[in-house]
């Protein structure tokens, strides 16, 4: 029974947050990426699986500075010595969406790096290609709009008709390569895509593009064993308790605030044909902490005390990414003391402050009426709804300003 570790949307180049190791001389939330990518390797390694399989996206930017990339190849290196064959399926973000433009990891690819395999067109892999672990893998790269007409001979059209054709196109090489599968080996469908009704998380750093939607009935196919993907950042099983497990990991560190709830995970499942894939999902442990907050000031009264309050207790904060979006009018601008906010925070990863003042909302005359032909009173009546007051209070200052009014026009003092 083949054991494999899946992960994904490795992004380790996120240098978005935070400062420089000293010691390094790499960013520390990119240090953060590598801690996870390490995890998994070591696992890879310690436990003898038979297959490491990486749906996507090792970087963020598709042109990585070289730092990263030795750092990258450095981890897939370990894999190559401990003769683990590993399968590098290429992502949007290492992909060039110009024809002909080497994607991020062209070298391993390039070097031919015994033991990986890095697929950038769809590709069968057999027990041959996989140094005879006894799985057969069909794996789906990311594939730009142009390579798309490229390699499966399309005539450009609509972006939605052209998607529609692909997918008709995707689901015929499947059927095809079925076919061609031996049917007493495990079948691995993998790729690097949306698929219809996934749960993204609510922001998105990493900007997804145009994506090619699979239909669910595709990636649930019964006729796989398991199905491997990457590109969406929240971990999911999108056939849960059903046969084949369809199974995004997600990404191996928080990318923004988005993810600040999401634990994260890589997976290692073990398959064999016809049979439930026993799954195990492994959650990374050191995730660098993101909290956001949002506070609405209601009173001008202690208004540090107030942000305080609504940020974290202090211990939580120590070395988290930290946001608070805080509402107020504007003419308490000055009440907020930014520099104690910072002393406050000051054991965070980062602290980020956003200010949403309000701006008082202007007096409307009915559309009807013009302002000359108005009372005071009902000019006045016009202002305390605009300013937000309510109930008897209001009807109490109407009271008093007619008679101040009345009090003018019949000349009293």
């Amino acid at each position: 029974m083949p054991k494999i570790l899946h992960f994904a949307d490795a992004h380790i180049d996120m240098a978005n947050y935070g400062r420089h190791d000293p010691e390094t001389g790499l960013p520390m939330r990119v240090m953060d990426f590598l801690k996870s990518l390490d995890t998994i390797v070591d696992a890879a390694i310690e436990e003898q699986v038979d297959l490491v399989l990486f749906a996507g996206d090792a970087y963020k930017d598709r042109s990585p500075a070289p730092t990263f990339q030795r750092e990258w190849d450095q981890r897939m290196q370990r894999l190559s010595q401990a003769a683990i064959p590993t399968v590098l399926i290429i992502g949007n973000h290492d992909m060039s969406p110009s024809l002909g433009r080497a994607h991020a990891l062209e070298e391993l690819k390039t070097l031919q790096v015994p033991h990986i395999t890095v697929v950038d067109k769809p590709t069968f892999l057999g027990p041959d290609d996989l140094n005879g672990v006894p799985v057969q893998i069909m794996a789906l790269p990311w594939i730009t709009r142009s390579g798309m007409v490229a390699h499966l001979d399309m005539q450009v059209g609509a972006p939605e008709e052209l998607y529609a054709k692909l997918e008709e196109r995707v689901a015929e090489m499947i059927a095809d390569w079925l076919e061609r599968a031996d049917p007493d080996l495990p079948i691995i469908f993998a790729a690097h895509a949306s698929v219809q009704g996934a749960s993204y998380g609510s922001e998105r750093t990493v900007m997804l593009g145009g994506d090619l939607v699979l239909s669910p009935s595709l990636v649930k196919n019964s006729a796989f064993d398991y199905v491997a993907l990457g590109h969406i950042h929240k971990a999911q099983d999108l056939n849960e308790g059903q046969r084949p497990p369809v199974i995004y990991p997600g990404s191996i560190e928080r990318v923004d605030f988005g993810e600040a709830a999401d634990k994260k995970y890589f997976v290692v499942v073990e398959i064999e044909k016809g049979v439930d894939a026993k799954v195990e999902w492994r959650e990374l442990g050191g995730i660098r902490a993101f909290i956001d907050r949002y506070c609405k000031l209601e009173s001008d009264k202690d208004v540090t005390g107030q942000l305080q309050k609504a940020l974290a207790p202090l211990p939580k904060l120590k070395d988290a990414i930290v946001r608070l979006t805080l509402e107020y009018p504007r003419e308490w601008e000055t009440l907020i003391d930014d520099a104690a906010l910072r002393e406050f925070t000051a054991e965070a990863f980062e602290f980020h402050l956003v200010k949403r003042p309000k701006i008082e909302s202007r007096i409307r005359i009915p559309e009807d009426q013009s302002v000359g032909s108005m009372t005071p009173a009902e000019l006045l009546d016009i202002y305390w709804k605009s300013v937000d007051v309510k109930g008897e209070e209001r009807q109490e200052l109407q009271h008093m300003a007619e008679e101040i009014i009345e009090s003018i026009h019949s000349g009293e003092e």
